[in-house]
């Protein structure tokens, strides 16, 4: 059972393997062309072609570090990024949001810092800047100063029915700390 596709097909393909008409399937990965004889012939290929992102525009005066080629913006499949024009030869990129640092010591490994990043749903998280060798992270916004209970060297933001409260960022401990935002709702 073929499903109907939204689109009309401009012209007639012919398997390159044996000769028989190219038809359009809907897989998990989404549509592709399939051999019309497909029991005897395995051919296949994906309808669009995975490309390393279009390009959306040009950036006038910004010049690429490595060969001095025009960089331009382009979209991929994880979302925009800057590139060379002259890739594949340069493969010079740049994230446009880069992880921010938030400058707080790592309580896990004290030497790196906790970095403002994405997870590729799109949530902000903060972790180690020494990834993957420390492997700290928290979902919440880290604060520093520490726990009045347990000394764990960091506290967390969480936003409440009640407004906003720090918290430990201790996964053993997690209580509520005594602190000036609870003060100013008061």
């Amino acid at each position: 059972m073929s499903k109907k596709v939204p689109f009309a097909i401009k012209e007639t393909e012919y398997c390159p393997d044996c000769g028989s008409e190219l038809v359009i399937r809907n897989g998990s990965h989404g549509p592709f062309y399939a051999c019309s004889g497909y029991p005897t012939c395995h051919y296949l290929r994906p309808l669009k072609t995975q490309g390393d992102g279009h390009v959306v525009k040009e950036l006038d005066g910004q010049l690429c570090p490595k060969c001095g080629a025009i960089l331009v913006l382009r979209q991929g499949r994880y979302g925009m990024f800057i590139a060379c024009s002259d890739y594949p030869e340069c493969e010079h990129t740049e994230l446009i949001d880069k992880p921010g640092d938030t400058s707080i010591k790592c309580p896990q490994c004290q030497q790196g810092k906790l970095l403002q990043r994405k997870s590729r749903f799109g949530k902000t998280f903060h972790s180690c800047s020494r990834y993957p060798e420390c492997q700290f992270a928290l979902n919440n916004k880290p604060i520093s100063g520490e726990c009045v209970f347990c000394h764990y060297p960091l506290l967390i933001e969480k936003r409440t029915s009640q407004g906003v409260k720090l918290f430990c960022a201790s996964k053993l401990c997690s209580k509520l700390q005594f602190n000036e935002i609870e003060k100013k709702n008061e």
